[in-house]
């Protein structure tokens, strides 16, 4: 087809895990006629769902590109992983997308995972649909679930057509619009007369869908005000201002198991979802001067595109996914990147179905597609024409969560783990690699659990390399509290010449630096001022290594006032030692304490949760600083050590059903509880 930024639809197929998504893309595809048969998830066949672990756990996780034609439009699909581990993927397609279907089980309940994305749609002004699925269901509960829905979303839920059940089962539906019912057929939806049980019902959807058409547009509203109603077309065109103000979600059902309700889903989708050329302008600077920019869907101007994925494909290489913002990108062109301020050569261009990739020699503005080899490009970076550049805003992920201490489980194969890690971090922009400098562990960092354990099975079969994930280490500190002083002697005499040195230190807290301070009140020459640096250079060796459980020592002050010293046998080594054998000596003598780090947090939670919010952090000995609302959440302010929030993103997501979320940060050293101390010496 004659492709344009009017015809094409963009959209992120976004909801809770297990509502049925990638069934539902499966349908379409099937409906348009790009697969003979319809996909199994139990049986990996499905046409978004291709990586070993998608197949392997049965579930998504990572977003993946589908695309069909239907009503002369053609619809990019991008399927989202639901689960919460996943978020980074959700923040990428919701870039690319112009749109979102989000799905919803007709349980009769918002889940956690419409919620966030009826949420993300409303705050970010990108248009949206909900296919309620599952209609096929014993309990299913189409009313119940628009009924919660238009509870928590007031004036926004515009259902525009009624299930028509038989049982529990949902064998047809009416379309409120132009007041017309359908029943399943085995070719599709067939026109039938409305059942007499649902002609009240059908004029009371109809004025309520002509009122919220009328409110998005003021000619419609005067016509309604004037007439009492509005025709078929006008509701169309109020109900399309609706959804790309965000005034109005329609809501329409079905059953992508049974493939029921889902071309009418289709239909719908091009006529009520804003067509690539009616996206909103996107936020852009000049890369020269740094001015602000705004950068429309243009055909006619000059190219630029945003890499909105990367995958890491065994045959292709390096895959960069990209939306072309504007313009059109043609192979053999050269485009580039201000991000990394290279150009690179593009050699090879496709549209994407699952693993499939399509070689095409332009994608044009509006459009989704994907680019290989590329050197120095990655997720988030802009690819514009040389003479013409912009840089668009960058996308922006969820802070990791969870962090695990990583260390290669063959000996001498660290470069290939983390060489393989660097890759994947360059697919999941969540997903990082960072070197902790207080203990020295290499961390794999996150959004939870599964996905950690995905990224490591990734490693196994990506790269052939084996890692072993553990608890990282926290980082203690060791101090004092008291004064003490000790004398350190190093006396050493084996046949030729010999060794010796004597120190009198004092030992207390106070350090100037907060670390520690040396201080030199010898006096008489008792220390020979060039064996001073000496003692210095034994005690900064000796810190660190603390006295109760192997930490660094901070916040000491160490004052040499006195020692001893052999014309002959006196070297620098032996007051190296005699420093240490004064630390050793002093130290336990001046109430050595273990100091643990303290995080500050802000835990966002719905207020139904705050009770139990604040009886965990108890138990992690944490401390309420205070409590605000925040677009209608409560955002709790606290501290808590760290060594209690190991694994508190899993709690949090556990206490919440995944509706909270929390930032850290380290902000000081306290002294820990014996309890920590006697924890750490088992």
């Amino acid at each position: 087809m004659n492709l344009s930024a009017q015809n094409i639809r963009n959209v992120a197929v976004v909801g809770h895990s297990g509502e049925g998504k990638t069934t539902l893309v499966e349908a379409m595809l099937y409906n348009a006629g790009v697969i003979e048969r319809m996909g199994k998830i139990e049986n990996g066949t499905t046409v978004s769902d291709f990586d070993e672990q998608e197949i392997a756990r049965k579930t998504s996780i990572s977003l993946s590109l589908a695309y069909f034609q239907w009503n002369d439009a053609k619809i990019n699909l991008i399927d989202v992983p639901g689960f919460y581990d996943f978020e980074g993927e959700f923040s990428s397609a919701m870039r690319a997308a112009g749109s979102a279907l989000i799905v919803a089980g007709a349980n009769g309940a918002v889940t956690v995972g419409a919620e966030k994305a009826i949420g993300f749609c409303l705050k970010a002004k990108q248009p949206s649909v909900i296919f309620i699925n599952g209609m096929d269901k014993e309990n299913a509960d189409y009313r119940g679930t628009v009924r919660a829905l238009q509870d928590q979303y007031k004036g926004k839920i515009a259902p525009v057509q009624i299930p028509i059940m038989e049982g529990n089962k949902m064998k047809g539906y009416i379309n409120v619009i132009d007041g017309k019912a359908y029943l399943f057929g085995a070719k599709g939806p067939e026109e039938a007369p409305v059942p007499a049980e649902y002609a009240d019902e059908l004029k009371e959807m109809q004025g309520v869908l002509q009122e919220a058409a009328a409110e998005n547009d003021e000619e419609l509203l005067e016509k309604y005000f004037e007439e009492g109603e509005l025709s078929a077309e006008d509701t169309v065109l109020g109900l399309r201002k609706g959804i790309q103000s965000i005034g109005v979600i329609p809501v329409m059902a079905g059953s992508a198991l049974l493939n029921k309700g889902v071309i009418n889903l289709m239909n719908e989708m091009v006529e009520y979802l804003p067509q690539a050329a009616e996206r909103a302008g996107l936020a852009a600077t000049d890369p020269a001067t740094g001015s602000p920019l705004t950068v429309n869907c243009d055909e006619a101007a000059p190219f630029a595109a945003q890499v909105f994925k990367t995958a890491v494909d065994n045959f292709v290489g390096k895959l960069n996914y990209l939306r072309v913002c504007r313009g059109t990108l043609k192979t053999g062109t050269d485009a580039f990147n201000p991000n990394t301020g290279t150009t690179e050569r593009i050699n090879s261009l496709y549209v994407v179905r699952g693993k499939k990739l399509e070689p095409v020699t332009s994608l044009c503005a509006g459009d989704l597609g994907a680019v290989a080899k590329l050197a120095d490009t990655g997720t988030g970076d802009t690819l514009c024409d040389p003479a013409h550049p912009v840089q668009f805003e960058a996308i922006h992920f969820p802070e990791p969560v969870l962090s695990m201490a990583v260390s290669a489980t063959v000996r001498g194969t660290e470069d290939k783990v983390f060489g393989g890690l660097a890759r994947l971090a360059e697919e999941d922009k969540s997903f990082r690699i960072r070197k902790n400098t207080e203990t020295g562990e290499t961390l794999a960092c996150g959004q939870g659990e599964i996905q950690l354990e995905i990224i490591k099975r990734k490693l196994k079969t990506k790269f052939g390399a084996d890692a072993e994930f553990t608890t990282p280490t926290v980082a203690y500190r060791e101090s004092i509290l008291s004064k003490s002083e000790a004398e350190g002697k190093h006396k050493k005499q084996s046949g030729g010449a010999g060794q010796f040195g004597v120190v009198n230190i004092r030992f207390e807290p106070g350090a100037e630096d907060g670390i520690f301070e040396f201080v030199d009140a010898t006096v008489g020459g008792s220390v020979p001022k060039n064996f001073i640096p000496a003692v210095e250079k034994g005690l900064r060796e000796a810190i660190q290594k603390g006295v109760l459980a192997g930490y660094p020592m901070v916040n000491l002050k160490a004052t040499l006032f006195d020692g001893k010293s052999h014309p002959v046998d006196s070297k620098e080594v032996a007051f190296v030692s005699a420093a240490r054998l004064a630390y050793e000596d002093g130290i336990p003598r001046a109430k050595p304490i273990l100091l643990e780090p303290i995080s500050a947090m802000k835990i966002t939670v719905p207020e139904q949760y705050v009770g139990d919010i604040m009886g965990d952090l108890n138990k992690r000995r944490g401390r309420i600083i205070g409590m605000d609302t925040v677009d209608g959440l409560q955002v709790i302010t606290a501290e808590a050590p760290e060594g209690e929030l190991l694994t508190y993103a899993t709690s949090l997501r556990s206490i919440t059903q995944g509706r909270g979320s929390f930032t850290q940060e380290f902000v000081r050293y306290e002294q820990a509880p014996e309890s920590v101390l006697q924890s750490l010496n088992k």
